[in-house]
């Protein structure tokens, strides 16, 4: 992307074991410095590379490559956080049939019977896939910790159990796996609500049980920040993205995909039938 140099400030982002949520400004905007006028000038700058990444992708798993990965976007953030726009504008450029969007919310009493990353495994994308997880497998580490649905014993289990999963689906399934929390503040919050209220066109958006969660405003970023660095691995690291403008957490996350992309470092599947003779027949035709 052609907008200052926010890949080089994705370290910045990335968190660490020292990782305080509240020295995240949630207006920041590390590595860039235009405006959002320059932003959406440029933010469809690498669109024709994003696309090209994809598709070889895609085309390399149709092909029968067996080594072929398969790239999971994670995201999570507070109601109005932006989860659902970082979908829409960062993922419009790319084939559809290569992608699958999934969401968690309450589980369902058929999966409430199995382990809570059961209902997980079941969504992940097919090899060569883009996923997204709206909402993931974080929600029962962070609504049951903070609603006590789970006892803390049960919860502690479960950072474990979702570093070794994680772990294993990159060791041994080639996953590459890209986890963005979008971090909005509580004040930011409050105005995206009360935009749902006052326009008829967002009322769809609205739950009443959003205003029940934002009581809980402190304990949920406390559960954040536990979580993120309880989970936060050299392999499969979080990275906090300050979110409060939403243009500047939609080229984060974009820029976070391209360079995912960009390191597979794919080329087109070589044909596995010879191309002048099917020239020849196909001229004879």
């Amino acid at each position: 992307m052609a907008h200052d140099n926010i890949a080089a400030a994705l370290d910045e982002l990335r968190v660490g074991p020292d990782f305080k949520l509240a020295d995240i400004d949630p207006d920041s905007k590390p590595g860039y410095s235009g405006s959002k006028d320059d932003a959406a000038a440029a933010f469809d700058d690498n669109d024709a590379e994003l696309d090209e990444l994809q598709q070889k992708l895609f085309a390399n798993a149709r092909a029968g490559n067996p080594d072929v990965p398969t790239v999971l976007l994670v995201l999570q953030g507070m109601d109005t956080s932006g989860k659902g726009g970082v979908v829409r504008h960062v993922m419009q450029g790319i084939d559809p049939q290569s992608v699958s969007i999934a969401s968690f919310k309450a589980p369902t009493e058929e999966e409430r019977k199995h382990d809570f990353l059961w209902r997980i495994e079941r969504a992940l994308p097919e090899p060569g896939a883009i996923g997204v997880f709206d909402r993931s497998h974080y929600e029962d580490v962070l609504i049951q910790r903070v609603r006590q649905f789970a006892p803390p014993e049960e919860i502690e289990r479960r950072y474990g159990a979702i570093v070794e999963w994680e772990q294993k689906l990159v060791s041994e399934r080639n996953f590459r796996i890209v986890k963005c929390m979008l971090h909005i503040s509580k004040e930011e919050q409050g105005a995206r609500l009360l935009e749902r209220l006052e326009r008829p066109d967002k009322h769809w958006k609205f739950n009443p049980g959003d205003i029940d969660e934002r009581g809980l405003w402190d304990e949920y970023m406390q559960a954040y920040e536990i979580a993120l660095t309880r989970t936060s691995t050299d392999a499969v690291p979080w990275y906090c993205v300050p979110a409060n403008r939403k243009w500047y957490a939609r080229m984060v996350v974009k820029q976070l995909l391209l360079e995912t992309l960009r390191s597979l470092e794919l080329d087109w599947p070589k044909a596995d039938f010879d191309v002048e003779e099917q020239k020849t027949r196909l001229a004879a035709s």
